[in-house]
């Protein structure tokens, strides 16, 4: 692998959190749950079509950061996991962009 290539995914990577940061991190974050692996959060829509648009609102913030969350659809309930694959669990990357996801859900409108 090139020089360029190695800096650009040592520069990508975060570094993990302890359980002790992710517990810390998780409290202004009520909606999330879990532990150094990853963070999770359910969403329910008002209906199908809400859910979906949600979903694309948090795609365009998601490839805005360059972090993209595991997204799961039943119906109207919306279900975001985050995990900074590359470190093998929870970074700061991880917590930011829960912060966002929350914003975009929570903020009506």
């Amino acid at each position: 692998m090139p020089p360029t290539a190695v800096s650009r995914t040592v520069a990508h990577m975060g570094t993990l959190l302890s359980a002790q940061q992710v517990a810390d991190g998780l409290l202004a974050l009520p909606a999330w749950h879990g532990d150094t692996t990853e963070i999770t959060r359910s969403y329910t829509a008002p209906d199908f079509l809400s859910g979906i648009r949600a979903v694309d609102s948090v795609a365009a913030a998601a490839e805005a950061a360059g972090h993209h969350p595991d997204i799961d659809i039943r119906w109207t309930t919306i279900t975001f996991t985050l995990v900074t694959h590359s470190s093998g669990g929870v970074t700061e990357a991880d917590l930011r962009l829960a912060a966002t996801i929350d914003h975009l859900l929570d903020t009506p409108g």
